[in-house]
Parts: structure tokens; sequence; C-alpha cells
């Protein structure tokens, strides 16, 4: 079910957000529509909390504050693996102390575990906390990371699936451009399985990582869905260079 956007009303054209990404931008026809929510997923090593950051990171550089949400690694981690792979972006800290990111969050299995509330409540706590940063740092950039952290430890799936549900309407509500990761079992396109959450959100981007043991595994990316947008129908192939992403799309190839 889609929800209506906060702006472009009466058809006027849908402003877009840009990644800032080198050749994302070019699939995604100039960028992500304001306001919407797009869930980046992929399988492990695929770059996708190193991609959410870079977004965030991007927009910091325009003038746009962002909030990274953790929910499962310590921010310092965050910070240090961003810097490690990325040490061409030498101007994060300064990012960081001018409060255009704030990297915050929190070990969400462990409290849920040992939480007597109950699973319910302590969503609602997470939803709130990040609601609270969000108004306080007057963000409109916004990285949730990752939320299948919430599916391990929210086991009754309708719950989860409108837990999620509200975590978007919220988002939306705060009027925030925001990218939400998710880990996915399978690594190449073949095998994809949709979740029923993937739907929820406005738009749905795959990292796929192909190839075998015995060769270099070939990554590449698909834009799936944008709500309301258009976008690049190509498996295009990536790369994780010490300079940020790089994306090989026929449509960067012509900008």
């Amino acid at each position: 079910m889609d929800m209506p956007r906060p702006g472009g009303a009466n058809g006027s054209a849908v402003e877009l957000v840009p990644t800032g990404i080198s050749g994302l931008d070019a699939m995604l026809y100039g960028g992500i529509p304001k306001y919407d929510q797009v869930i980046v997923s992929g399988g492990p090593g695929a770059g996708k909390t190193l991609m959410a950051l870079e977004f965030l990171y991007r927009n910091a550089k325009a003038g746009e504050t962002g909030v990274f949400f953790t929910l499962e690694e310590d921010p310092k981690s965050i910070i240090g693996n961003f810097k490690s792979a990325f040490p061409y972006f030498d101007d994060l800290d300064r990012l960081i102390e001018n409060g255009k990111i704030v990297i915050s969050g929190r070990d969400v299995a462990d409290d849920m575990i040992k939480s007597d509330n109950g699973v319910e409540l302590q969503f609602g706590h997470i939803v709130s906390e990040l609601e609270d940063i969000i108004t306080t740092e007057k963000a409109t950039r916004v990285v949730v990371d990752s939320v299948s952290t919430l599916e391990l430890v929210v086991r009754d799936q309708p719950f989860y699936r409108k837990s999620m549900w509200a975590l978007v309407v919220n988002l939306r509500r705060l009027g925030v451009t925001s990218i939400l990761t998710s880990e996915i079992t399978s690594l190449d396109r073949k095998s994809l399985n949709f979740k029923p959450e993937h739907f929820i959100f406005d738009g749905i981007i795959f990292l796929y990582q192909g190839g075998d043991e015995a060769t270099r595994r070939v990554q590449t990316m698909e834009v799936i869905k944008m709500r309301g947008h258009r976008h690049s129908f190509i498996t295009a192939p990536y790369d994780i260079t010490s300079n940020g992403f790089k994306v090989f799309s026929p449509e960067s190839m012509t900008t």
C-alpha cells in the first residue's frame, strides 16, 4: 500500500534528493524522491552500511543534516569502518563535530532480550528515541542500520510488519528522506526472495554479489522500485573505492 507524499501535490513534479553517490543518481534519474523511505538490501560485505553513510556524508557536504541510527553496531565502530574504507573523506570528523552528521543508536537485540517491558514497548522506545534525535537536530536525512536486527528479535511476523509500517509512517511525518538497510540471505539475483516488508517502502535497491569462490565476486546493483519516479532497470556493476561507491550504469556513461 502506498502512502501519500507531503509534497508534490496537484500533479507538481516530484522534488529529488541526490544521493551524491557516483553513478547511482544517474540510475535514479536525479535522485531519491524527497520524503521517500528507501530500503537497501544485500548480503554480508555488499556495502549497505557504507553506501548509506556515504549518502549522509554527501548530503552533509551539501548542507543537509543527517542522522545515522545504528541498531547493532557501536557508533565508534561505524565511524572507524567508514574512515578505513574511505580514507579520502578526511572531513568526516569536522562534519560530525559541526553536527551535520549525528551517529547514534543502541544494541537493540541486547535491549529487547533483557527487557521486562515487552518487545512492543521496547520498539516504541526505539521509534521515540529516533524521533527525538531527528527533531532535536532538525535532520532532513536519516539512515537506520539495520532493520533486520528488529526482525531477529520480533518473533511475531504480523507485529514486525506493523512495526515497520509505523516506523516508515513516522519518518514520513517528520519530513525526512531516509535509507534503511536490511540483510538478504541470497547473494545473487537468481535466488532473490522478496519479504513482505520490502513493499512497505517507497524505494527498493538490491546489492548482489555474483561469481563463485574460485573467482573474484562481481558486485552489482539494481533499483527494483522507486515509487512514482522513473529509474534505470539495468543491473549495474559497482565498486567500493577509497573515494566512495562507483556505479557503472549505462546512464552514468552518458552524463
